[in-house]
């Protein structure tokens, strides 16, 4: 019994100790995710003028360019995973992989090659753990990112669209793409965090869906020096920002899941203490009753044999 009751109170200083770092986690995550959705909201502006002005541009000029331009039958898409570099984050990661997946079911099922870029840890050890091949991978930033690195995303995928296979800047045939998806987390809300689906490239105007009224005028445009090079210096520069934008959304959901992983696990730990606490103090209350047992026993006992021998 005492053996029992010494490996209860084992546990209960390991539970408190696990406590002590999930409660520890929970606070960092809620203390950071609101800088998280500050840089999201501050995001959104500039991500959207940007969008409208790429949208007006490639409405108002008959200019084909390879980042805008449809084609009739594309072949080959490239797919960003967005996840995670840490885990203790709930379903974080695991419903973003789960969308990918879908996604990767209905391009394909499209007749269409698909091509996967990987953000964070936890995407990189899902392909390696499954020995599925990826072509390029980023991590080390997921909670906090900077512009830097979907700048670096984005220049890597905006090249996948070859313009001229003559160019100095042509690509590999092989390594071409017709289509760019996004599959990230949007957060919703503290407690709604959704995986979404964006198709970035080619150009999809998100913004500015709004009917016009009939009596207003629209712009006229004029391009300097031309349509075509506004748009080699206004695309890449949306793609990047879009780019950051899902990074951010992703950062503030990572942080937002992580708090109500912890916070859920810190109320665990708390209900295990108070159920090895109850057990131990049953066990330590039949330790006590039986020993009161024993020498009341050996009591009567005594008094029975010195009774007989009167």
């Amino acid at each position: 019994m005492a053996a029992s009751v010494r490996e209860l109170r084992a546990k209960i200083r390991s539970t408190q100790a696990t406590k002590k770092i999930t409660r520890a986690m929970e606070l960092i995550a809620a203390s950071r995710i609101i800088k998280a959705q500050q840089h999201a909201a501050a995001a959104a502006p500039y991500a959207r003028e940007l969008t409208r002005a790429v949208s007006a541009v490639a409405t108002f000029s008959n200019v084909d360019h390879p980042l805008t331009t449809e084609k009739e039958n594309p072949t080959r898409a490239a797919v960003l995973v967005i996840t995670s570099d840490r885990g203790l984050a709930g379903s974080y990661s695991s419903s973003v992989l789960k969308e990918a997946e879908r996604l990767t079911e209905k391009l394909r099922s499209e007749g269409k090659e698909v091509d996967f870029y990987l953000s964070g840890r936890k995407a990189v050890t899902y392909f390696t753990f499954r020995q599925r091949e990826f072509v390029q991978s980023w991590t080390g930033y997921s909670d906090k990112p900077e512009f830097a690195n979907a700048r670096e995303i984005g220049d890597a995928l905006t090249s996948l669209f070859a313009e001229d296979e003559t160019s100095e800047e042509a690509i590999d045939p092989a390594r071409a793409v017709d289509e760019l998806h996004i599959v990230f987390t949007r957060f919703k809300s503290m407690l709604t965090q959704e995986p979404d689906v964006i198709r970035l490239l080619p150009l999809e105007v998100v913004e500015g869906t709004e009917t016009p009224d009939e009596s207003e005028l629209l712009p006229l445009y004029e391009f300097e020096p031309s349509a075509h090079e506004v748009l080699d210096a206004l695309l890449p520069k949306y793609v990047n920002s879009r780019i950051y934008y899902c990074q951010l959304q992703a950062a503030a959901s990572e942080l937002a899941a992580r708090q109500k992983a912890m916070k859920s696990a810190t109320d665990n730990a708390q209900d295990l203490i108070e159920k090895y606490t109850r057990i131990a103090n049953q066990a330590r209350q039949a330790g006590i009753t039986q020993e009161i047992s024993e020498i009341v026993g050996g009591a009567n006992a005594l008094a029975d044999a010195t009774a007989g021998q009167e």
